[in-house]
């Protein structure tokens, strides 16, 4: 009897000793406000196979959440998993230190990812990564099939075929495309959307290769065509017309297109369950050129570095890795999932990877917003006095080589 109580209490005390290490509360903080609801489910699944680990979910405004981050993680709070944006705007972050390395060792799964996914969320000094990539999003033309359908209008093949459908859409009483450049951001959105096929593939791969510029006609050409289309086709006061807006008036079914990204489809099916939506890249000006969507890793899931619940936040962080979840957000929210092994089984997804088969970079996130000035600052303020008519593309291009040329070498003269 007294072996067996010996025998009972020195169990007692390796589980108090052990729980610890198990029962651990984690914060999880994020900028996707509206997919609060499908993280929460996804968190029961992994809180489910993992008793002791808890999960709380905190979501803040999109446009303050890097700073409302930076800010915590450099006062050495913040939470144990934080969403992180890519590129330029993961690299603030891990060049402080804020961030905990990621490996093969630490995170198997890595090993399978593709590798422009990785290099999104990674230092470019030295290569070092701080982030499971999240998803790829693409930048192109939504269309509303009800509407192309009763005015006998086929997806454009032609930058001309583009503007006689807006006419006709405009002559019958219906908004050619919903967007407003209110919203900053939205002008980078609208830019790219419609111009990546324009200025196409070669302007693409000279520029990053150093070998022209912003000052190159292939891109104002772009912008004067992009500006003309907006002036004609865009809802009257455009220029004064905010991000909520423009999606409502496409939901509603009052206009007929909307330049954005692929994340805009599930908002899309929430406001307006019947809406049947088409997607296609905006065309050039002759119909073989190359179609070309712009594509981009949008965020990734890093670890605070002075994060106290290591062991279950990479608990955490190896299931949010996994094929399980990625499938999970593919089906959750109509995202392209960056985890390899997941099928986008859905119409929509399967189209927009059939797209991004015929893909370009989304090019100021991907390659300039490492310094400041950043691009997409740059640009969604050029174009919004194009829009207002105080600008030319041509000054456009100049002001994007000369406000860059302060950190990016190949512009330096």
């Amino acid at each position: 009897m007294k072996t067996n109580m010996l025998r009972i209490g020195s169990a007692l005390a390796a589980m108090l000793i052990a729980a610890p290490s198990f029962a651990q509360d984690l914060t999880f903080w994020s900028w996707r406000q509206e997919d609060k609801a499908a993280y929460e489910g996804f968190i029961k699944t992994f809180e489910a196979a993992n008793p002791g680990i808890t999960v709380k979910f905190e979501t803040f405004e999109a446009t303050n959440y890097n700073t409302i981050l930076a800010t915590a993680l450099a006062g050495g709070t913040g939470p144990d998993i934080a969403q992180v944006r890519a590129y330029g705007g993961l690299e603030n972050l891990a060049v402080g230190g804020y961030l905990e390395p990621l490996t093969v060792e630490n995170v198997p799964a890595i090993a399978n990812f593709n590798p422009a996914a990785l290099k999104a969320e990674s230092m470019r000094a030295d290569g070092t990564l701080y982030a499971i990539p999240f998803a790829s999003q693409t930048q192109l033309v939504i269309y509303n099939k009800a509407i192309f359908d009763q005015h006998g209008i086929a997806e454009p093949t032609t930058w001309e075929e583009l503007i006689a459908a807006s006419q006709k859409l405009k002559d019958a009483g219906v908004i050619p495309f919903a967007n407003g450049t209110a919203t900053a951001w939205q002008n980078e959105t609208v830019t790219f959307g419609l111009g990546s096929t324009l200025f196409g593939r070669a302007f693409y791969d000279e520029l990053v290769a150093g070998t022209t510029d912003f000052n190159d006609p292939r891109f104002t050409g772009a912008l004067g065509d992009i500006a003309a289309l907006a002036k004609d086709y865009f809802p009257e006061g455009f220029i004064g017309l905010d991000y909520p807006s423009m999606q409502q008036l496409f939901a509603s079914g009052m206009a007929a297109m909307f330049v954005g990204g692929s994340y805009e489809l599930s908002t899309f099916k929430t406001m307006n369950p019947d809406i049947q939506t088409g997607m296609f890249a905006a065309p050039g000006k002759a119909a073989d050129d190359e179609k070309l969507v712009a594509i981009y890793f949008d965020g990734g899931y890093a670890i605070n570095e002075a994060g106290k619940n290591k062991e279950a936040s990479f608990k955490f962080l190896n299931y949010l890795a996994s094929t399980e979840f990625g499938q999970a957000m593919a089906d959750e929210l109509k995202t392209l999932s960056a985890v390899p092994g997941v099928k986008f089984e859905t119409e929509d997804l399967a189209e927009i990877n059939e797209l991004n088969q015929n893909s370009i970079p989304y090019l100021m996130l991907a390659h300039f917003r490492f310094g400041e000035p950043s691009g997409s600052v740059l640009i969604q303020g050029e174009m919004q006095k194009l829009f207002s008519g105080e600008t030319t593309p041509e000054a456009i291009g100049e002001a994007l080589t000369t406000g860059l040329a302060a950190w990016y070498e190949p512009f330096k003269k």
